[in-house]
């Protein structure tokens, strides 16, 4: 089995390492690397290894990037100290997520999941797994069902079922539900796309995050861009800019 670790501390990579090979001494560490950048340029002029161990948070931003760049065909198992980034991680070959500190049997268990799955990765696209599939299979794709919110002096729980969209007013984070109730929140809208399920909501533009159900129609509109028609009116146009309007079009129709 070879191995590549992509981890910006390097003591901690190698302790990983040290790991894996007491685990499966006949696995073979073939990089150790620290950046997006570096494991891009790793996976594009390399043979891809038979398995990649990933920190989620490197030094020069998230690991996700990396998947941005470089078609990734190993599986991955993802290692992190948080567990904000499940459900993205299992959408970016993700076989497992494994928190720090690492112990003995965790990572063990990690490598015999990858040996049990080792079959639904084949080395072209066709052969990988239905990660939606799997998501669903596991629960993690369901996001999260609710939301805490305070409003006229009460703390109260919106479901997240109920939410039309979350958008930007006045510069705060507000919660608009399918009623024409709005809460404002604290969590940025960054931090709760993270939360909710990429099946059900979409991040059009910077101001909005929308409910699948919520949207009535999408119409062409200037310049390659989408104009997005809600239940619910907005205060301003809702648009999807061009760099976006083929993923928003292939979520309406994938879902």
């Amino acid at each position: 089995m070879t191995i590549v670790i992509i981890e910006d501390e390097v003591k901690t990579a190698k302790a990983l390492g040290q790991l894996i090979l007491s685990i499966r001494p006949d696995a073979q560490i073939l990089s150790y690397i620290q950046s997006i950048d570096g494991a891009v340029n790793y996976l594009l002029e390399n043979d891809q290894p038979d398995l990649i161990f990933m920190d989620i948070q490197l030094a020069d931003g998230l690991c996700f990037e990396i998947f941005k760049n470089v078609e990734v065909l190993s599986p991955v198992i993802f290692c992190t100290a948080f567990d904000d980034y499940a459900i993205e991680a299992f959408k970016s070959n993700g076989i497992d997520y494994v928190l720090k500190p690492f112990s003995r049997e965790s990572i063990a268990q990690a490598i015999k999941k990858a040996g049990e799955l080792k079959n639904f990765f084949q080395r072209n696209k066709k052969a990988m797994p239905d990660f939606e599939y799997l998501l669903t299979r596991t629960g993690e794709n369901t996001g999260k069902s609710s939301f805490l919110v305070f409003k006229n002096n009460k703390y109260q729980t919106v479901l997240t079922e109920n939410i039309a969209f979350f958008y930007i007013k006045n510069e705060t984070p507000t919660i608009m539900t399918f009623d024409k109730v709005e809460y404002q929140i604290t969590q940025s809208l960054d931090e709760v796309h993270k939360l909710l399920s990429q099946t059900q909501f979409f991040r059009t533009n910077r101001q909005y995050l929308v409910n699948f159900s919520a949207i009535r129609e999408a119409e062409h509109y200037f310049s390659r861009k989408l104009i997005i028609k809600l239940t619910i009116p907005t205060e301003e146009k809702l648009l999807v800019g061009k760099d976006k309007a083929t993923a928003f079009l292939s979520w309406l129709e994938n879902r």
